[in-house]
């Protein structure tokens, strides 16, 4: 299959009118939109996300990085963000899709293919959380044969493992490969700091203790804390906040009981979560998650 920007930015387009966001692929996310939007306030994975049509901006704090047709982001690690669709439009929508990085497979490539990695490795960058890149063509088919794979269910589970490792393969012989090899390697900086993130994704119900993180990423608290924020744009306590306010947003797509779900992510105080909520996204638990159901009746919603 030899596929290039157009015929991936096709796939993509009936994908999505079959799926929707959410794909049966693990780790596989559909992006379409017809018109500029607003901001959308997300919590990225450690992803690599490519634009087929139209163009976004992600904000890090107050770093935007922009990408278009043509053009990939990476995320190192979790992050809280802030983006906006800027170009799309009914007759040339925005497409795009999101791949989650297989952080398991990318470990077992840098250690089956040390030597061969090694060969001609450019020098690691200063680490960056958010990087932009131009899509290297090579990678147009493998995702090009991921989509296709969703027409093909009993497939699937067994394919689409092959195919993500491929692609992980293509990325760490691409522009991205020191960005990578920096995430996948246990004691790298991006490593140590991206255990602690993904711990409080995972963990995002409990008590947060700054001491046990550090000792996780191996550092003092004190350096911990200052590299976290130097990394994130925030601090621990408020990367905790964030994931649990986008926890409850989701919850709240199924469920009109404000006061259990701020119980469900760890609010002791309904008035504190409600407060919270209005500050991140500009309107009460209450009355955003009815209008975001209202809305999904009828398209569903952007990530």
């Amino acid at each position: 299959m030899t596929t290039d920007l157009s015929g991936l930015a096709a796939l993509i387009e009936r994908q999505w009118h079959r799926f929707g966001r959410e794909t049966p692929a693990d780790g596989l996310l559909l992006n379409r939109a017809e018109t500029p939007s607003g901001p959308i306030r997300s919590v990225y994975r450690p992803s690599f996300c490519v634009v087929a049509q139209g163009a976004k901006t992600t904000l890090l704090g107050e770093t935007g990085f922009r990408y278009a047709a043509g053009q990939a982001l990476f995320a190192s690690l979790d992050l809280a963000v802030t983006a906006r669709i800027t170009e799309a439009s009914p007759a040339r929508p925005y497409l795009a899709l999101s791949l989650a990085i297989d952080l398991d497979a990318l470990a077992d490539l840098l250690s089956a293919q040390a030597e061969t990695l090694a060969e001609g490795a450019a020098p690691a960058p200063a680490f960056a959380p958010l990087r932009t890149v131009t899509l290297d063509p090579d990678l147009c088919d493998p995702l090009a044969r991921l989509l296709t794979l969703l027409d093909h269910p009993r497939d699937l589970p067994v394919l689409a493992p092959l195919i993500g490792r491929e692609i992980v393969w293509r990325l760490l012989g691409g522009p991205l490969g020191p960005a990578l090899r920096q995430v996948g390697l246990p004691e790298s900086h991006a490593a140590r700091i991206g255990r602690a993130t993904a711990w409080i994704r995972e963990h995002y119900v409990e008590t947060l203790r700054v001491a046990d993180l550090a000792a996780l990423a191996r550092m003092s608290p004190a350096s911990f804390h200052r590299h976290f924020k130097a990394v994130t744009t925030m601090t621990p306590v408020q990367f905790q906040k964030q994931v649990r306010l986008h926890e409850a947003r989701r919850l709240l797509l199924a469920a009109g009981d404000v006061a259990g779900v701020g119980y469900a992510i760890g609010y002791e105080s309904p008035s504190q979560f409600s407060r919270d909520y209005r500050r991140l996204f500009g309107a009460p638990p209450g009355r955003d998650g009815a209008a975001i159901r209202a809305r999904l009746t009828a398209e569903p919603t952007l990530p």
